[in-house]
């Protein structure tokens, strides 16, 4: 590619777009412009979509992530088209990703021309007419539903308002990844490439080799967002360095983990930038095919990823000769059956190879002999997301973001016991607290934080007393827990951290592919300890229970360490994280399960006891109706009793008394 093409596509001389409309015309041809008048249809598609980012003419933009889809976003959709159909009026209403949110959905956006962008929330159908009729129409601002401006420019009678950058959500944010999400339409090219999209894919194909490029990725301090955070740049370096005929590229979009989303969010509002990262990683190690590994639960991410990949080989960054660099690569989406075990990057090229997903030993490592035997690089969503970032920006740039060691942002999905759950993404460094409090908003309803989760089923429960630690990969290790995929859920004062990791220790052993032994029985074995504390004492027929009970808790780390150590996998190896990160912060509820058969959380329901206030009963006899073991007896508008023996802990007498008189210890 020559410097005419450069020029091309940072500006073309003729039309004074940029990028050029028909830069990939200009690339193919070499010599000669392609911004003619016959190319006058492709150049006002493209100012068609220039147009819905300026906004020269009136957009509404609905949040349709999945998550704004779950709040009715689609029925927000054709009732705002409608409304505005019926008035006879000229407006754009465009589908956009989530803004990250989520407590707040369903997000609309309105730009109307010269003006700043408004964004609502917590949109109804009842508020339809009101923004068509007040916004649209009238240029007012709806107070009551304002998030916030995204800037002042142009509206001095709006000076009033709040900037959406002021809100607590957003304040502590730095939005790099996440930029277009919520903003630009995710199936449009055209929009993508108006905020500079495929730019450092340019850059990169027309002045760096590839080992340029590997050696900017170290530059930057990218490591993995996937999981263990091992540096980018030296995988690549594995892959680059290996003589083969072919190799492959894979991105990792499974996100097993329970309440993470990130992938998701990303993969459905700013696809793009995913698929750029990943065309950047195929030219650095030499890659001709590539593979999307998307979970089938995510039909919204699949259908925009396939119109992407659909729109870039339309445009020649997808397929033979790239931008005429002479660099071919192409990819396909490989849909994932759910497995957890998928995650983890040998069972993945199983999968992907027709075999079943299980994990196999290393070395060799994917890097040398990876999907059909050749050299392969897997790396997740977000790191390919940071990986069109550097080339947008610079290596050096990014490095200046985050902690000397764990460099750029981090997004993690925020949810559990927080007022504002969502998407947040933040430098490397950042305080559990900030997340928490400061942009998760605290705890609702009065309640005292109790732990957050991060990591996953892989991760650990942290108290508030290392609330403080920054999220880095080495400051999490140190205080038990691990960066993970980036989920955090969060847990208030009714959280059993006992019921907490035996729901973990559930999840992991059904999610177990049974391979190595560690793994299948020892995860089983730790269920089982967990089942016998919060199990109550009426279900232990002899003292050989009791004694396993007792057993079970002395063995219980040991047998946690011993699948550390001789697990096949990283998730085998870290399965027991929970339950010793439980152990170690929250001993004393451990204690409590197994020597005093209470739980103080009041969570475990078979180990509560439910009494009646005879000073509040009135005996009208509700409870005893709903009784299905007849456990609670009592005369008539006397005060009634419950046999503690007989009650099977249903709660129903509790949900149905009309006076409060019953409580659970």
């Amino acid at each position: 590619m020559n410097a005419f093409s450069q020029n091309c596509f940072e500006q073309c001389w003729h039309c004074a777009e940029k990028p050029c409309p028909r830069f990939v015309d200009c690339v193919q041809l070499g010599q000669q412009c392609a911004c003619s008048d016959e190319s006058a249809h492709r150049l006002e598609h493209y100012k068609r979509a220039l147009l819905m980012i300026e906004h020269d003419v009136p957009v509404v933009l609905v949040g349709m992530g999945t998550c704004g889809l779950a709040n009715g976003a689609q029925q927000i959709h054709d009732a705002i088209l409608a409304e505005a159909q019926a008035r006879d009026l000229y407006v754009s209403v465009i589908p956009v990703g989530c803004v990250g949110y989520c407590a707040r959905e369903v997000i609309v956006d309105i730009k109307l021309p010269g003006r700043p962008r408004i964004s609502y929330a917590q949109v109804t159908l009842r508020d339809v007419p009101a923004l068509v009729e007040r916004t649209l129409i009238g240029g007012e601002v709806i107070e009551d539903k304002l998030l916030g401006l995204y800037s002042l420019d142009g509206a001095p009678d709006w000076s009033g308002m709040p900037l959406l950058a002021e809100d607590s959500f957003f304040r502590k944010q730095k939005k790099i990844n996440l930029e277009n999400c919520g903003v630009i339409d995710p199936e449009s090219i055209d929009q993508y490439l108006a905020r500079g999209g495929y730019a450092g894919l340019s850059r990169v194909l027309l002045s760096r080799s590839s080992q340029n490029v590997i050696d900017d990725v170290l530059t930057a301090g990218l490591r993995g967002r996937g999981g263990g955070g091992f540096p980018t740049g030296k995988k690549w370096q594995f892959a680059h360095d290996q003589k083969a005929d072919k190799k492959y590229l894979i991105c990792n979009a499974d996100e097993g983990d329970p309440g993470a989303f990130m992938d998701r969010a990303l993969l459905e509002g700013d696809p793009h930038r995913v698929v750029e990262g990943m065309i950047i990683a195929a030219y650095a190690i030499g890659a001709t095919y590539g593979y999307i590994y998307c979970r089938a639960e995510y039909p919204l991410a699949i259908r925009r990823l396939e119109k992407t990949l659909q729109e870039a080989r339309a445009y020649g960054l997808l397929g033979r000769n790239i931008l005429g660099s002479g660099f071919s690569f192409d990819m396909r989406i490989k849909k994932g059956a759910g497995a957890f075990v998928c995650g983890e990057e040998t069972a993945l090229i199983h999968s992907i190879e027709g075999r079943r997903g299980m994990p196999r030993p290393r070395p060799p490592f994917p890097a040398v002999s990876g999907l059909f035997g050749k050299p392969t690089v897997i790396n997740n969503v977000e790191t390919y997301a940071n990986v069109s970032t550097i080339f947008k920006n610079s290596p050096e740039w990014y490095a200046a973001i985050g902690t000397q060691t764990s460099k750029g942002t981090k997004i993690f999905a925020l949810s559990g016991n927080v007022c504002n759950v969502g998407l947040v993404e933040v430098p490397m460094g950042t305080t559990l607290r900030e997340i928490i409090f400061d942009i998760g908003g605290g705890i609702p309803d009065g309640k005292t934080f109790k732990a957050v989760q991060i990591g996953g089923p892989s991760g650990g429960a942290l108290p508030e007393q290392v609330i403080d630690t920054p999220v880095d990969y080495e400051s999490l290790k140190e205080v038990g827990a691990m960066m993970g995929s980036g989920g955090l859920v969060v847990m208030d004062q009714d959280t059993c951290m006992v019921d907490l990791a035996k729901y973990f220790m559930t999840f992991i052993q059904s999610e177990s592919c049974g391979k190595c032994i560690p793994c299948r029985e020892g995860t089983l074995r730790l269920l089982e300890i967990l089942e016998r504390l919060t199990r109550s004492h009426r279900d232990e027929n002899t003292q050989e229970d009791a004694l396993l009970r007792f057993q079970g808790m002395v063995y219980l780390e040991r047998l946690a360490s011993v699948i550390q150590d001789t697990s096949l996998c990283g998730l085998g190896q870290t399965a027991a994280n929970p339950v010793l990160s439980t152990l170690h912060y929250f001993r004393d509820e451990y204690e409590a399960h197994l020597y005093e058969r209470v739980c103080p959380a009041g969570a475990c329901r078979e180990l509560l006891t439910f009494h009646i206030d005879t000073d509040r009963c009135n005996g009208c006899g509700v409870c005893a109706r709903k009784c299905p073991e007849q456990a609670i007896v009592g005369e008539k508008k006397k005060a009634h009793y419950i046999i503690d023996d007989k009650c099977i802990r249903c709660d129903q007498c509790r949900v149905n008394c009309n006076f409060e008189a019953i409580y659970v210890n």
